[in-house]
């Protein structure tokens, strides 16, 4: 409400300190060299400007995807490694072997790069089967290609265990996408990335009108600074499932700050429902 009254939008050719100061905040979230950062409206736009930036920097054409993307160039999908329905298990080394057989079988052997989410969002909160990306990224890179990490679901401690879902896998990507978490529901994504892929779309002309409105820019900043304070990263790691009970369409889901000892997480699941009760006065009390 306060920037709304001081400066709620101008072009994005006029520089704010709003923007440079979310920009400068995001930036010191990220690990090694991800230091610059571009905005825009939503995670589709986030996605379509990192593959971009990818086949200027690389000079590529070609991308091996686990998601289904728009976009200039020919996009290749390989096997989800699903350590749970997927046909080697959790063991990553036979999906790690099918993009490098794709990659020498199906391309031209250079390839823009990689871009995959740690966790598979819409794909039913699958997880990767563990090591899958430190294999893949190297085998890409080996290709000429950068690694994108798709942040728009599983970032912003949603992991609870850390900050961005990959480094769940221990790897650190060239490129990350985000988007829905950075803004609390305000229409903004945002594509880090390294200063020497940058120094490529430094060559070219990018421009959003709406991406990094001073309004959305401070929502985005207030954004950090709330799941710092309220530890909301710890909250996801804290607050687990404990039970799912229950028969047909009858269930019941306990959640509990402790496994092992069974302890309710009163507390938190009274917040949780009342925000998904709002004005729906038909929820059961919990």
């Amino acid at each position: 409400m306060e920037q709304s009254k001081l400066h709620q939008h101008a072009t994005t050719i006029y520089l704010s300190h709003t923007i440079a100061d979310f920009a400068e905040a995001l930036a010191a979230k990220m690990p090694g060299n991800l230091k610059v950062v571009y905005f825009v409206n939503s995670g589709s736009e986030a996605n379509e400007l990192a593959m971009l930036m990818a086949r200027l920097y690389t000079g590529n054409l070609e991308m091996i995807s686990l998601k289904m993307h728009k976009v200039l160039g020919e996009i290749h999908h390989v096997i989800n490694p699903n350590p749970y329905r997927g046909i080697f298990g959790s063991d990553p080394t036979g999906y790690a072997k099918g993009v490098q057989d794709h990659i020498d079988y199906d391309t031209s052997g250079k390839v823009v790069g990689f871009i995959s989410e740690t966790i598979q969002g819409v794909g039913g909160a699958v997880e990767l089967a563990p090591g899958y990306l430190t294999m893949v990224y190297d085998i890409v890179r080996k290709a000429g290609g950068v690694c994108i990490a798709d942040e728009v679901q599983s970032g912003f401690g949603h992991t609870g265990s850390h900050y961005w879902g990959f480094e769940t896998q221990g790897v650190t990507p060239d490129i990350v996408t985000m988007a829905k978490g950075i803004g609390n529901g305000l229409p903004l994504g945002a594509v880090v990335t390294t200063p020497e892929i940058a120094q490529e779309m430094a060559q070219k002309i990018q421009f959003n009108t709406f991406g990094a409105n001073p309004v959305c820019s401070a929502g985005g900043h207030e954004v950090l600074r709330v799941i710092d304070q309220e530890r909301r990263q710890e909250h996801c790691a804290d607050v687990v499932i404990g039970d799912v009970r229950g028969s047909g369409l009858m269930l019941r889901v306990e959640l509990v700050t402790d496994r092992k000892e069974k302890t309710p997480a009163k507390a938190e699941t009274a917040i949780l429902f009342e925000k998904l009760r709002g004005n729906n006065d038909s929820l059961p009390t919990p």
